[in-house]
């Protein structure tokens, strides 16, 4: 009986170590939390006003502004959409992030430095 205590124990061990380096491994590959956002409607109280994910490329860094047109008022104008990442969000506003996600992905992985890609 007590032998098998002693298994348990180290089995919890290495599954709880797998785990640790399961999370390490994975942190600098996942895509850190992103926004779609207008460039143009910062709003010093409220930040950027976040609009439809449609609106913003889905793929790489930089700038990913996609000129869509959108009515506002009854006139038409260009978004300036573009990926914020790590971003506090209130409502339909985000603030406090970047708009660069190798920025992002310093910030939240295990001294990921350098793989978010330029």
């Amino acid at each position: 009986m007590a032998e098998k205590r002693r298994r348990l124990r180290s089995s919890t061990v290495v599954l709880g170590g797998m785990g640790v380096i399961a999370a390490a491994l994975t942190s600098c590959g996942s895509e850190p939390d992103r926004r779609c956002v207008d460039r143009d409607s910062y709003d010093f109280a409220n930040g950027y006003k976040i609009i439809a994910d449609k609106n913003c490329k889905s793929s790489g860094s930089g700038s990913t502004s996609s000129g869509k047109k959108r009515k506002t008022g009854g006139k038409t104008t260009t978004a300036d959409a573009d990926w914020y990442y790590d971003a506090d969000v209130t409502g339909r506003y985000a603030d406090y992030g970047t708009f660069s996600r190798s920025d992002a992905v310093d910030r939240d992985g295990f001294g990921c430095s350098g793989s978010g890609g330029g």
